[in-house]
């Protein structure tokens, strides 16, 4: 089994801890003092934050308060942002993804994401859920690959008859399912939703929310969203975001979701809930 995150430069030695911690209720994420600039604006502050493994996750919160950026730090897609700045820990099996050498392609791999509007390649669903292994050089068996991210992901009976057609053809709901395939062949720990749902009918969020479920006992999973419902019928753990004057993100109130949709410890995440702000 392959240990340690990693590491970029040449001469350092990875990490001894290992990539996987099975154990449901164990840490796989873990941030420390997070804190992110956009330029001169403050976009999250001092976020302490454990994230379970083998577990679902929601981030909820109203616009604007640093949800997707705290998601992005996660992977280290904050990166892409030309003014984006990070400081603190995020660390995955105890090990800082921010660390100086650390292969951030790597953790991506290892940290995967959907995104809010489903993003396949203009490729075959063949191709699709296959390009992440083919990157990586794998050399196993792609065709048992493809089929068994296709099974995960609750899409194979769909496509199994035209995995050679554009996947652009699919419907918007077998497009963020195949994402979510392609995300799974790469074989990752994690797995970051970014409003998954949003541009999809209620029949596909419910395959979606089927399918996070389903997968949740192999996975870690975080899922941002704006939908009070889905949070509460997705979720085993439920992180409740704001922002302060100064207009960064701060975490309000984190814990069983159960507790804090029925009764939260903070009169600010009650309100929330209930809408009486937000």
């Amino acid at each position: 089994m392959e240990t340690g995150i990693k590491i970029a430069m040449e001469g350092q030695e990875p990490s001894n801890t290992p990539y996987r911690q099975e154990a449901t209720g164990s840490t796989k994420l873990k941030t420390v003092g997070l804190t992110v600039r956009y330029g001169d604006a403050l976009a999250l502050k001092d976020v302490d934050l454990n994230v379970p493994a083998n577990r679902v996750t929601a981030i909820i919160g109203p616009s604007g308060c640093g949800k997707s950026t705290l998601l992005r730090c996660f992977n280290r897609m904050n990166d892409l942002i030309g003014d984006a700045q990070v400081s603190g820990q995020v660390l995955f099996n105890g090990s800082d993804i921010y660390a100086p050498g650390v292969d951030a392609t790597d953790i991506r791999y290892r940290i995967g994401m959907v995104f809010q509007r489903p993003n396949p390649f203009p490729k075959s669903v063949y191709d699709n859920t296959a390009f992440g292994p083919r990157v990586n050089g794998f050399s196993g068996d792609l065709d048992e690959l493809v089929q068994n991210s296709l099974q995960r992901a609750a899409l194979w009976d769909e496509v199994k008859d035209r995995l050679k057609r554009n996947a652009l053809t699919l419907s918007g709901g077998q497009q963020q399912r195949l994402c979510i395939a392609r995300a799974l062949a790469v074989n990752p720990e994690v797995i970051l939703m970014d409003e998954p749902c949003s541009a999809l009918d209620p029949i596909a969020t419910l395959a979606i929310e089927d399918l996070i479920r389903s997968i949740s006992a192999q996975y870690t999973i975080i899922i941002v969203t704006h939908n009070m419902q889905q949070a509460a019928r997705v979720s085993d753990e439920t992180v409740f975001l704001t922002a302060g004057p100064d207009g960064a993100g701060f975490v309000v109130e984190h814990g069983n979701t159960r507790q804090i949709f029925t009764n939260p410890a903070d009169e600010r995440t009650e309100a929330y809930i209930t809408g009486r702000f937000g």
